[in-house]
């Protein structure tokens, strides 16, 4: 069936990053979605962890209505978690966990598990939701997850080959944030290591101010492409290594595998294909849905970290798209 996936979308985030609150992005991602039978949700659809989630929750209700009508009935949602809406699973989690059973690939779970899935099914009425965690099958030898376990080979960095759980992988979710940045940034040669850090620091700060003032800073134009270069060569160093790594311990058996996370679409134009083949599997990034001024001042796209990044399947075929790319980049800050 017609699938259409997206990820990060990070609704109701307080920094006003997510881009589909602007009329002109959820009108261009609303025209997509009507000619798909199946929209796959591949984590952080909502912002839940600045402190806000009934907040976040509210300024996402009405994008989700739209998303609902612009698939009608007969049509599904699969709302696949990741570690920023983590709680709208957790207490499934939870007393999956305290009655002794183990975590798999992929469950499905109750839309009745938490107040916050109950909230997004029924605004995205007339489609049917359906709730996966940790990943999803999509059919076709294509298996989907958000992206977040991938983390802990960044910051432990455990052996490439063997097993794990996705217990295992549950217990590593709060690896502290700080940590893992200073391993990405200790990685990489030190002009370029130096400089992610910096980077990082930045964008950490930026969380608690206003993405105009951020844009606006002397210097943001060309901070942009040095924090995405950096971000890009890491994400081609370890990310991508990270997430084959993740489906390996898992035990996945998928020729294709999504994921999100990273807010780097791909394999896009340009590209090296090569780097996107992973132990004979071939790996997608389903991009973004925010505006982040310092990897995207004074540029335009095609760019990997524009937001409206999505993934159409469609006969086991896969194609990484850009949604917004035509769209002009007043409309999206």
């Amino acid at each position: 069936m017609p699938t259409l996936v997206i990820s990060d979308l990070h609704l109701g985030s307080r920094a006003g990053r997510d881009v589909l609150r602007r009329p002109a992005a959820i009108d261009r991602l609303c025209d997509a979605i009507a000619g798909a039978d199946r929209l796959v949700l591949l984590g952080d659809t909502v912002e839940m962890l600045e402190g806000r989630p009934q907040g976040a929750l509210a300024d996402a209700e009405p994008v989700l209505r739209a998303m609902g009508a612009a698939l009608g009935p007969g049509r599904s949602v699969v709302l696949v978690p990741g570690n920023h809406d983590h709680a709208l699973v957790r207490p499934w989690l939870r007393r999956h966990a305290a009655a002794g059973r183990r975590l798999g690939p992929s469950h499905r779970i109750g839309i009745s598990s938490s107040p916050g899935l109950r909230a997004i099914a029924s605004w995205l009425k007339p489609a049917r939701l359906e709730v996966r965690y940790p990943g999803v099958d999509l059919g076709d030898g294509i298996w989907a997850h958000h992206g977040h376990y991938l983390d802990r080979h960044l910051v432990r960095r455990p052996e490439a080959t063997g097993r794990a759980t996705a217990d295992d992988y549950e217990r590593s979710i709060g690896a502290a944030a700080a940590r893992l940045t200073g391993d990405m940034a200790a990685a990489m040669p030190r002009p370029i290591g130096d400089a992610f850090g910096r980077a990082a620091q930045l964008a950490m700060r930026a969380a608690a101010v206003s993405r105009p003032v951020i844009a606006t800073l002397p210097g943001a134009g060309l901070l942009a492409p040095l924090s995405a270069g950096a971000l890009g060569y890491q994400f081609r160093r370890s990310g991508l290594p990270a997430m084959a790594a993740v489906t390996d311990h898992l035990g996945v058996d998928a020729a294709d595998v999504v994921f999100g996370h990273v807010h780097r679409a791909g394999p896009r134009d340009g590209d090296d294909a090569d780097e996107w083949e992973r132990g004979g599997r071939r790996l997608w990034n389903s991009g973004c849905w925010v505006y982040e001024p310092l990897l995207l001042a004074g540029t335009s796209p095609p760019h990997p970290y524009w937001p409206g990044g999505a993934l159409w399947i469609d006969g086991g075929e896969i194609r990484s798209v850009g949604l917004l790319d035509n769209v002009a980049p007043e409309l999206l800050d």
